[in-house]
């Protein structure tokens, strides 16, 4: 029997489709047979990129505009009438596959590396970095403040300060939840810096609280990864944790 597109979704399936067969598929279709095909997961907050062919993007938003239209009119407006909302699904649809999300579809910025020549190993601080996300959950917005401490060696990787926030960008820029995303942007520091320490703190706004549900408008949400150094040395991760500006009351 053949296979519908829908079980390309499922764990485990095996689907051997031409150049051809594939062609016909809507993008979504395609990109998905090639995850499922290679076993990787492609979970709200996962970079796709390497599965994600030239042209094919273009193709992804104007499908997304078009089920976006379908949300629109299942909601009961009327577009065709409605000036507001005659490119709303269009407009929806480019800010999330070309802004918001981002971080889902194209690979990590180039980053260029130097070598630690003088042989740093004091205690480095870099942030606040301003970040963007979004609700892995409701889709709400977060907006939140990154700080990253690197204690480096002599064999770590140095890279620029502007580099930092182009990372933290691309990892924010994804459906998130705040715990993961920081740990995210610690794993992908960690593998490029190579530091004796690595610490992380974000706080954060988190709109699927000030708008829905319970409508706290003071509540944040601050998290922390320390690894290496940090982890062991109290000491050292006191001077880092003081070292933060606390955030502002009204």
């Amino acid at each position: 029997m053949a296979r519908t597109s829908a079980s390309l979704a499922e764990p485990g399936t095996r689907i051997f489709r031409s150049e051809e067969e594939l062609a016909a598929l809507p993008a979504s279709e395609r990109i998905r047979y090639r995850l499922v095909q290679a076993e990787r997961r492609y979970h709200a907050n996962d970079n796709i990129s390497a599965f994600v062919r030239e042209g094919e993007l273009a193709e992804l938003k104007a499908e997304v505009a078009a089920k976006l239209q379908e949300v629109l009119q299942a909601l009961v407006i009327d577009t065709d009438n409605d000036h507001n909302t005659q490119e709303t699904a269009k407009r929806v649809a480019k800010m999330y596959l070309e802004e918001v999300f981002r971080g889902r579809y194209v690979p990590m910025p180039a980053v260029t590396e130097f070598p630690n020549a003088e042989r740093l190993n004091e205690l480095m601080i870099v942030g606040p970095i301003t970040v963007r996300s979004a609700c892995s959950h409701h889709m709400c917005p977060i907006f939140g403040k990154v700080w990253i401490g690197i204690l480096p060696n002599e064999h770590s990787n140095l890279i620029g300060l502007s580099k930092y926030a182009r990372i933290a960008d691309w990892v924010m820029s994804r459906p998130q939840i705040q715990e993961e995303a920081v740990t995210m942007l610690a794993n992908e520091l960690q593998q490029r810096v190579r530091p004796d320490g690595l610490a992380i703190v974000m706080e954060a706004d988190h709109f699927c609280m000030h708008w829905r549900g319970v409508k706290d408008n003071d509540s944040a949400m601050v998290n922390s990864v320390m690894r290496g150094a940090f982890l062991k040395d109290a000491n050292l991760r006191r001077e880092f944790l003081s070292l933060l500006p606390r955030k502002q009351q009204a």
